[in-house]
């Protein structure tokens, strides 16, 4: 671990040196560019004013005498045709035509040119800088610089001594941080009877995280059957105790005839209620398995869905003296029509179920942001705030004697719950006690 640190730590360093080195030398060398053309141009505008070269026919010109020119400044004077008149460096004799020279070529056409050629050796680098005189010669100005390869080395010497210093610091730095926070790990390894190498721990990290991750799920799991189990018991066993009683009185004459009527209606409704309670056992089931063939997506007008939903519930809503109010407007969505109709239905039942006598259902379907939206909302009982969490949770009731009276089973909101996670849309409650609740749905 100490050795992975160092050296990371000496990495870093060293990428950051180099790379820092070869921006700064870059940046350099393009300001020593321009400072040598800078300076050709100024030697050859001094040149061209000392009037040596304005007769094309004098060749016998003598700089020393009028202009000092630097043992490292190259001067030279070229006719119109190309041909040298003047180089203070070479025998013209000995020098070719200069017409095709790309500064030589600038300055005949455009007054001015310049250009730059690399020496074979890479080690310097030749500036050239050419001017049109008045008298359609031009003169131009030479000089050599060290090339960008040659600043390069040059400048190695002192980036080494740097790149030693910083990874001095590195070794440093990384010695204190792992006396500061390997060493406590270190002891604590050396304690325990079986010290696990480090590349293996890595190894077993993730694979023991994994695994205590599954085992809660599957505790997690566990209860959850275990609960609904016992609630499933519960819940079946009231219903079939009821039948199971009356109808022995019945069989036993125990009951007076103008009672038997009753009796048969309270069967009848406990019947119900079971065959309800079985119906949304096998519902949730089915969602449960998430099965790809119990889906069938299509476009689906969730406005017409909504509509048919809330006119097929009025004569309900009418029995417990509810008044069910329908609004919206066109959207389409990509769903399961039969479990939108289940969803709307199992909200509408709910707001009507949990309502006050001579209280309200609103539906509405609308577009919010560009999405979908369901909302249901009633002004009944409402749902205090510590138990709205819990009312998708299944067989969870607010009002326990309402819903049993109302023929609820516990499980229409944990249906709703499935099926919007089925569908990726999002459920939102909002609810306050005596005042009503409202849900919504964003698809």
């Amino acid at each position: 671990m100490k050795k992975r640190i160092n050296l990371r730590l000496i990495l870093i360093a060293g990428i950051a040196v180099i790379v820092t080195m070869v921006c700064m030398t870059g940046i350099y060398y393009k300001l020593f560019q321009g400072q040598v053309r800078k300076d050709l141009q100024i030697n050859a505008r001094l040149l061209s004013g000392t009037g040596l070269f304005d007769d094309p026919d004098n060749t016998n010109v003598s700089l020393s005498e009028y202009y000092e020119v630097g043992e490292d400044l190259r001067v030279t004077w070229i006719a119109k045709d190309g041909t040298v008149l003047f180089d203070n460096d070479l025998d013209i004799s000995q020098l070719p035509n200069h017409k095709n020279r790309p500064e030589v070529k600038k300055a005949l056409f455009q007054g001015e040119g310049e250009s730059v050629r690399r020496s074979d050796t890479m080690q310097m680098d030749n500036y050239y800088y050419a001017l049109r005189l008045e008298n359609g010669t031009v003169i131009r100005v030479a000089t050599q610089a060290r090339s960008v390869y040659s600043v390069f080395l040059a400048a190695s010497p002192f980036v080494m001594l740097i790149l030693i210093l910083i990874v001095s610091i590195c070794i440093v730095l990384a010695h204190f941080l792992t006396k500061q926070l390997l060493h406590p790990i270190e002891r604590l390894a050396e304690n325990m009877e079986d010290t696990i190498e480090e590349p293996v721990y890595k190894e077993l990290v993730p694979f023991v995280n994994t695994i205590r991750k599954q085992h809660e799920n599957i505790l997690m799991a566990a209860k959850v059957r275990q609960d609904f189990t016992a609630n499933v018991s519960h819940e079946l066993k009231t219903p079939l105790t009821a039948i199971s009683g009356y109808a022995e009185l019945i069989e036993n004459h125990m009951v007076d005839p103008e009672q038997e009527t009753r009796f048969a209606l309270e069967i009848q409704q406990n019947a119900t209620r079971l065959l309800s309670l079985i119906n949304d056992i096998i519902r949730l089931s089915e969602l449960d398995s998430g099965e790809d063939n119990l889906l069938c997506f299509e476009q689906v007008d969730l406005d017409e869905v909504a509509g048919t939903c809330v006119k097929n519930l009025q004569m309900n809503a009418q029995k417990r003296n509810v008044t069910l109010y329908y609004e919206g407007v066109s959207c389409m969505l990509r769903a399961d029509r039969g479990m939108i109709s289940e969803l709307v239905e199992n909200l509408c039942q709910n707001a009507i179920r949990y309502n006050n006598e001579g209280g309200e259902v609103h539906v509405r379907v609308y577009y919010e942001k560009g999405q979908p939206m369901l909302s249901v909302a009633d002004n009944g009982i409402g749902i205090p705030k510590d138990q709205q969490e819990r009312i998708f949770e299944r067989f969870y009731r607010v009002d326990k004697s309402r819903s049993k009276q109302t023929g609820g089973t516990g499980l229409g909101l944990a249906i709703v719950k499935h099926i919007v996670e089925l569908h990726d849309a999002v459920l939102h409650l909002e609810s306050e006690p005596g005042k009503g609740t409202m849900i919504t749905v964003a698809f």
